[in-house]
């Protein structure tokens, strides 16, 4: 699903950024360029990136 229309970004895109090392909506931003135009993808964007930023600790947990 496209996430931000301004660039042309898909969560998918988001995901595999964040699966990539960015960490935070800054690294979002600098990278994909989210955030960046109107705005309104922030929100979507910022869930996007706790959900997975979960994900990982969960996973990093689990494996110590």
């Amino acid at each position: 699903m496209y996430i931000c229309l301004c660039h042309g970004v898909t969560d998918k895109k988001i995901e595999q950024t964040i699966d990539d090392g960015a960490m935070t909506m800054r690294d979002l931003s600098k990278e994909l360029q989210v955030g960046s135009q109107c705005g309104k993808c922030c929100g979507c964007c910022k869930k996007i990136l706790n959900r997975k930023l979960i994900e990982i600790a969960d996973i990093t947990e689990q494996v110590a």
